[in-house]
């Protein structure tokens, strides 16, 4: 089995003309989410690294030190949102834990070797650009703007930020991923909780 490793991952959050607006960022079309559009984020690495901390506080510094590393901005007040365990069948394992929170006043820098494009847009529009071909996305990045997609304001994101879910990952083949809940997930549950991704648009069911 692959070792697991942990991340950290920033949900950058602004108020827009038309509500909420997250900030994407393209990867490159090479190594890990390669041409997707994520969150800003990395794998833990030594500096990160504090005695005696709890595995989220360890993912919340790497989370802030990627975001700022790769988009230039340093993130405020972050709560944890969710944390997300990949698949037994994933070729690299990290655990990563979701962080939400506001941008400070910086522009975009982007690391060019690492976001090839960023931009903020809504849940909604980017889960349009999705289910178009327009956009790539990973499950948990789609999850978490369908989530999002009904947001009133970043306000009601943050106050609603303190319960933080683990999705544990089950691949039930066809291109189906299951989550606790489900009754086809390890756990089990009486009713279903899923993403198809076998075609566009994806459709999340939880019940």
């Amino acid at each position: 089995m692959v070792a697991m490793l942990v991340g950290g991952t920033v949900v950058l959050l602004r108020d827009g003309a038309g509500g909420v607006e997250i900030l994407l960022i393209r990867r490159p079309d090479r190594g890990s989410f390669a041409g997707a559009w994520v969150f800003p984020g990395g794998v833990v690495e030594d500096a990160d690294l504090v005695e005696g901390e709890t595995e989220t506080q360890t993912a919340l510094r790497a989370a802030v030190r990627e975001c700022e590393e790769e988009v230039g901005i340093r993130a405020l007040d972050l709560r944890p949102l969710s944390c997300w365990v990949p698949p037994v069948e994933a070729p690299k394992r990290v655990r990563t834990w979701f962080f939400v929170g506001v941008a400070s006043a910086d522009g975009l820098r982007l690391a060019p070797d690492e976001v090839m494009d960023a931009r903020w847009i809504s849940p909604a529009e980017a889960l349009d650009m999705h289910a178009a071909g327009e956009m790539a996305l990973f499950p948990p990045t789609w999850v978490t703007l369908s989530e999002l997609s009904a947001a009133p304001s970043v306000a009601a994101v943050e106050d609603a930020a303190s319960d933080p879910e683990t999705f544990s990952t089950h691949v039930i083949g066809g291109g189906v991923f299951v989550w606790a809940g489900d009754p086809e997930h390890p756990e089990s549950g009486d009713g279903r909780h899923r993403l198809d991704t076998s075609m566009l648009p994806w459709r999340y069911v939880r019940d």
